[in-house]
């Protein structure tokens, strides 16, 4: 989780799904997982490796569980599944988001990247999280929805799927996947300057044929590789989506607390 991680995605908390109850797990989340995430940050800036996935935050050191993977670390990752989100405005660390419908959404911020941490679980509007698809986080654009996210110090750009809620960190514009960190040259680094241009609504079975036809068509992209497409694995489209007990998605919004 190299310079991301955490401070990701509220999940059902943004769509207004969960009680008092919940929002009380996540606000312990946000006091304990800070300094896993600050330790995580040096062992990647000590070594420039990407981290190995262990039992990410268990209940006996933090006091909440996290969701279980629902795919497994090796393999496909189930593509589409989630519903069109677009929720309440939410607070965190109080400051406030309002999700909304932005057809002429054009900024500039920092972007960073998630991981292997991730891989497999549930994202803000119920798909997979896929570390190795083309796909972003974001507070307020539409769920599932594409993105330009461009590059400031290389141009390069690339289309991707947004699917999750966050970064809460250090006002940062954009959390991106490993993979499209990787193809825009940011996983070294962690982080980076960009560009992020709405591009408008992606379908909910998850087909990521025009992101990869767009990557393809790069002057720069013959040595990237991104994970192949497995239409065999694509998912129903759901018509309705609970929240799991404890997602993913919420913890990482707990590193916003500090």
């Amino acid at each position: 989780m190299c310079g991301s991680g955490g401070g990701r995605a509220l999940s059902a908390h943004a769509g207004g799904f969960l009680g008092p109850e919940w929002e009380r797990r996540r606000i312990w989340a946000s006091r304990l997982l800070f300094l896993s995430f600050a330790a995580g940050l040096a062992g990647c800036a000590s070594t420039g490796a990407v981290p190995q996935t262990s039992v990410a935050f268990p209940e006996s050191k933090w006091g909440v569980s996290a969701s279980p993977r629902v795919a497994a670390v090796e393999g496909p990752i189930r593509k589409g599944g989630g519903i069109h989100k677009l929720g309440q405005p939410y607070q965190v660390a109080g400051r406030w988001y309002v999700p909304r419908h932005q057809p002429g959404y054009d900024r500039a911020g920092i972007a960073s990247w998630y991981g292997a941490d991730f891989h497999g679980r549930r994202t803000s509007n119920g798909e997979i999280y896929d570390m190795n698809a083309l796909t972003a986080a974001h507070p307020t654009l539409p769920l599932p929805s594409y993105a330009y996210v461009s590059n400031a110090a290389n141009g390069r750009t690339i289309l991707v799927r947004v699917n999750d809620r966050g970064p809460y960190v250090a006002n940062r514009e954009i959390d991106l996947s490993r993979a499209s960190a990787r193809v825009l040259g940011l996983e070294r680094g962690g982080t980076g300057r960009v560009r992020v241009r709405y591009a408008g609504p992606a379908p909910l079975d998850g087909n990521d044929r025009r992101e990869r036809q767009f990557l393809a068509g790069r002057p720069w992209s013959g040595t990237e590789r991104v994970a192949a497409a497995a239409p065999e694995f694509a998912a129903p489209v759901a018509r309705a989506f609970g929240p799991p007990d404890w997602s993913a998605a919420d913890y990482r919004a707990a590193l916003a607390s500090r």
